[in-house]
């Protein structure tokens, strides 16, 4: 997955969560869930469509690394590049 495919998955899967939010309004060190006033069970669905958009699991000790857009795709690209092909 491409930086420019990984961004617009996360994107979209925050659109569907936060339907009456403007996720690309975000700042990259701006907390989304302060940002799109998203509750702690909403920020978990995210998390979870994430995983299942991307293949990539993020254990419960992560969390705190996604926090922020930036530290969302930092995440992601990390982990994507150590899977295997």
């Amino acid at each position: 997955m491409t930086d420019p495919q990984l961004k617009e998955t996360v994107l979209r899967v925050l659109r569907q969560i936060a339907p009456e939010a403007d996720p690309a309004a975000l700042l990259p060190e701006e907390n989304i869930r302060e940002a799109l006033d998203l509750d702690s069970y909403d920020f978990l669905q995210f998390l979870i469509a994430i995983s299942e958009e991307t293949g990539v699991e993020i254990p419960e000790a992560d969390y705190q690394k996604t926090f922020t857009l930036a530290g969302l795709f930092n995440y992601l690209s990390a982990a994507l590049s150590k899977k295997p092909f």
